[in-house]
């Protein structure tokens, strides 16, 4: 009998592998007590207690057929691993049986829950065995024999396993066929040239069976134990499940949901699909990755590189099934130990997001449904009338002839071409979408795009290896194969002469999951284990061919039941490449499916909303994960896509968005309009004073993206990041920081003029004000009046700000300001990156200015690191420093006096200071 079993280094059947290598091969492979079991005792409690309830429910009716053996009364409900996960399926027994599983009947959970499952694996399921293992540079390699079928076809008798101890806080576990190569992701990832020397990690193995057990070394928490259910490794279905070391965990998206995931019988699934942001669905991109905090404070992430149609069932234990249709287990495990590092070593292994440009962080207004250029012309001209800042104005599918990609409506956009030069000549920049989907049905010789398209090859083909022809918003409809390079040439060449008539500055590439108005294609998809699976995710449809292509098309590098998930990522690649080469500058793209690794290319806004009070909370969690995803440049429709907004609802949702990463404003056809300009004197007000207050704060945001592209940080930051030994942190999703000390609370809710919001132990700065909040790390009731958002500094910061204009254009000629919130300690720290906004690798390149602020003893220093020709364009006009403790009697800048005034809520202001920020400077207060 075979054991699933808690390990421990003691134990005869665990091997300690860790990395000063790997000891041979045990003789006495002992049996070991099931892994939740710590005692006999605890055996025989277990079992009493699950035999009375199971009389219980036997005589109340609750459990039909016969009574379960004893080895499947012992597992405790939390622990059940689903042996039968097939949806729309009502297990029996006897099919539960046919799979050799336990089957418990237990009552049904509410309408529209999972439960806990009725089959599930009993404790001596046969899995693999680790026949060997072996010393390699980097780590160990070892082969896993399976003795006995498991219940999916064409499933694996072979393993190899690969491990490397890629660094001292990165493990790489890789398990793949040992026979025949399969189907890998096609990331770049680092290649180690050496075995890590201390990593802050231990690993043991279980041989049989074979069981991963990875624990921290400082404090011995068990990250991941694989022995708790079946390692299953079939063509089409691979399964691999783990113990949890706490409730709290994050990413695995793309979900609409809070931040914080439920453990209580939750699947997650991962495959790209076009559809509405709703609760339980699969949305637009895929990211396998979690992160999870650990009791104590610590943190760790896990990586599954894998792009296959997927799910990931979370359960009570706790503990977590990864499900896969395809492709390898290919692992990296971060252990952090912060949040904060979590995150930066993940995207060490996917790569660090793209700098934008600084107008990317202005503020940006599209809708579906401007009627014409005209139309779109006008509103930008009335949001200059009112001195609203907008960097950017976009367009939506109404600027093309028939909905056809590269084509221009000679009609209602004749004068696209001069709304885009005058928006060039005030500062501003011009957006449109484009879709991936190739109309097919104009007449030979009229369609370039489709013509060229054609005869190059470049199109998804059916197994029949013609062009895969679906339905689009144009009709019927090719898609481009984004895996094939020849593809990018032809998308370059179709942008090249569109941008000859309309000099874009940026792309919006959407319905790029990919998405599709039928099922698969015009002729349905052909019978076969690519688009019928043994096996299907939870994937909304039932189908992977739901509302996008067959699963069987065709493409240059793969299948698309390989690719799918990918192909948002790759055509963001093309995108971005495009871009570069048009312009010659840094692209701007965002895209609605992303793929891990995609920050390099592309931002991401949250999808089709609704103009929703909760779809304005949801928004918070939306963007917080896609920072944890490494893709910083994010943000949802501002007032709400679809639906019609309201004043209040719009205007205080302008408040939260001024404060995504991204900043658009987005609305669909045949609504009211909701930019700014279309409500009342009061509404349009706060919304140009909260847009004001972004651009302000653009030097600070702009560092915090160098930040991010530089190291991986966060740009919007959960709380729990900054404060990750403070246990209230974790579960909240309704505020967020910029980098560590901006504290943003925005009212969620209509009909009030306060809001409630967590403020963590320290001292707090209101940022208009100056004016301290001390904290012992509570919930605090804020005013919030219609026209205010709360802002709070963290104590111990610099924050480079400046004079707003309406254009990031204008903004960063203007003179800085510096917020200095003192520290209970009197100290502070800040930076700022400085470059022309635009170039591409000004930081690689050298092009930029580097400025750390410093503050001790009273006395302010700025120190220039690195200096380049920009940042003597730009002057420090204002020094405010919050939490002066008492009134000083002198200022010195440089050594000589300097006029100042010092408010009663002990804020200090020395303004005209008139210092170029290329020039670093010393300023004392006495």
């Amino acid at each position: 009998m075979k054991s699933y079993q808690k390990l421990t280094t003691t134990q005869p059947a665990a091997r300690r592998v860790e990395e000063e290598g790997a000891a041979p091969l045990p003789t006495d492979r002992g049996k070991l007590a099931p892994w939740w079991v710590g005692s006999g005792l605890l055996v025989v409690a277990v079992l009493l207690s699950t035999i009375t309830v199971w009389v219980l429910r036997q005589v109340s009716g609750g459990w039909l057929g016969a009574t379960p053996p004893p080895k499947c009364l012992l597992v405790p409900e939390s622990h059940r691993f689903d042996c039968y996960p097939e949806r729309h399926v009502v297990v029996t027994q006897e099919m539960c049986e046919s799979r050799a599983c336990c089957f418990i009947q237990v009552p049904p959970p509410a309408e529209g829950k999972q439960g806990v499952p009725w089959c599930f694996y009993p404790p001596d399921f046969p899995s693999y065995t680790l026949e060997s293992l072996n010393q390699t540079a980097l780590g160990m390699t070892g082969l896993l024999v399976r003795r006995e079928k498991a219940y999916y076809p064409r499933d694996i008798e072979k393993l190899r396993l690969d491990v490397e101890f890629e660094t001292d806080t990165r493990l790489h576990i890789k398990i793949t066929d040992a026979a025949n190569p399969r189907y890998e992701v096609p990331l770049d990832v680092p290649r180690v040239m050496k075995r890590a020397e201390n990593p802050i990690y231990s690993l043991n193995f279980s041989w049989d069976p074979f069981g991963v057990l990875l624990q921290r070394k400082t404090t011995g928490a068990v990250l991941l134990n694989t022995t708790v259910a079946p390692l299953i490794f079939a063509d089409q279905f691979l399964q691999i499940s783990t113990s949890l070391p706490s409730k709290f965990l994050y990413g695995l998206g793309e979900h609409r949901g809070s931040l914080l995931h439920s453990l209580d019988w939750n699947t997650l699934t991962l495959w790209a699909r076009d559809v509405s942001p709703t609760e339980t669905f699969n949305l637009y991109g895929a990211h396998p990755f979690y992160l999870l905090m650990e009791e104590g404070g610590d943190a760790h992430g896990v990586f599954l590189l894998n792009s296959n149609a997927m799910e990931v069932a979370l359960q009570p234990a706790p503990g977590l099934t990864w499900r896969t249709i395809g492709g390898v287990l290919d692992f990296y495990i971060f252990l952090g130990p912060d949040p904060n590092m979590v995150i930066q070593q993940y995207q060490q292994v996917i790569g660090f997001p793209a700098m934008p440009p600084l107008w990317a962080l202005g503020f940006h207004l599209c809708r579906w449904g401007y009627g014409s250029s005209n139309e779109t012309w006008q509103t930008v001209r009335a949001m200059r009338n009112y001195q609203i800042p907008q960097d950017a104005q976009w367009n939506d599918i109404d600027y093309m002839d028939g909905y056809r990609d590269f084509t221009l409506d000679s009609q209602k956009f004749a004068s696209l071409p001069s709304l885009v030069q005058d928006l060039h000549k005030h500062g501003q920049h011009y957006v449109m979408i484009l879709d991936p989907g190739i109309s097919s049905t104009s007449p030979h010789g009229s369609y370039w795009p489709f013509d060229e398209g054609l005869r190059r090859g470049l199109f998804l083909n059916t197994t029949q290896g013609q062009p895969l022809i679906g339905q689009v918003w144009p009709g019927y409809t090719a898609f481009a194969d984004f895996s094939n390079p020849d593809t990018h040439q032809w998308w370059l060449e179709n942008l090249q002469h569109f941008y000859a008539h309309v000099p874009f500055d940026g792309l919006w590439i959407d319905m790029n999951e990919p998405s599709n108005f039928m099922d698969g294609s015009e002729d349905g998809c052909p019978p076969g284990d690519f688009d019928s699976p043994p096996y299907t995710p939870a994937v909304l449809g039932d189908s992977l061919s739901a509302k996008t292509v067959c699963a069987s098309a065709k493409q240059k590098a793969s299948v698309h039941y390989n690719l799918h998930n990918l192909y948002g990522l790759m055509e963001a690649k093309a995108t971005a490449s495009a871009l570069i080469q048009i312009r010659g500058k840094r692209p701007f793209v965002i895209s609605r499916s992303t793929f891990p690794s995609q920050g390099r290319y592309s931002g991401h806004w949250l999808g089709d909303n609704r103009s929703q009070w909760k779809d304005m909370y949801y928004s918070i969690p939306g963007l917080l994960s896609f920072s944890l995803f490494g893709i910083p440049l994010v943000g949802a429709d501002i007032c709400g896509f679809s639906g019609s907004t309201s004043e209040e609802l719009c205007t205080r949702w302008m408040q939260l968005g001024a404060f995504y990463p991204f900043a658009r404003n987005h609305n669909t056809q045949n609504e009211k309009a909701q930019d700014p300009t279309a409500f009342s004197p009061a509404a349009r007000t706060a919304m140009k004073d909260v847009l004001l207050t972004r651009y302000s704060l653009l030097p600070f945001l702009y560092t915090l993206f160098h930040r991010a592209h530089l190291q991986g940080d966060t740009v919007a930051r959960p709380l729990f990041f900054e404060f990750p030994w403070d246990v209230a942190t974790w579960e909240l999703d309704r505020q967020f920081l910029w980098g560590r000390s901006l504290l943003v609370t925005p009212v969620l809710e209509p009909g009030v003029d306060s809001v409630t919001g967590y403020v963590p132990q320290g001292t707090w700065y209101d940022f208009y004000t100056g004016s301290s909040v001390n904290s012992s790390g509570e919930m605090l009731k804020m005013s919030a009046p219609l026209e205010h958002l709360n802002l709070h500094i963290r104590e111990g910061s610099v924050l480079p700000t400046q004079k707003p204009g309406t254009t990031t254009e204008v903004t960063r000629g203007n003179p800085l300001r510096l917020i200095v919130a003192l520290s209970s300690h009197a100290t502070a720290w800040g930076d700022l990156f400085w470059d022309d906004g635009e170039s591409l690798d000004t930081f690689e390149q050298g092009n930029y200015s580097y400025v750390v602020f410093n503050v001790t003893q009273n006395i302010f220093t700025s120190t220039v690191l690195h200096a380049s020709t920009e940042a003597t364009k730009v002057t420090i006009g204002t020094l405010s420093i919050f939490g002066v403790q008492k009134p000083p009697s002198k200022v010195l800048l440089n050594g000589q006096e300097k006029p100042f005034s010092y408010l009663d809520n002990q804020v200090l202001t020395v303004s005209d200071l008139g210092i170029s920020l290329s020039q670093g400077f010393s300023l004392q207060w006495l």
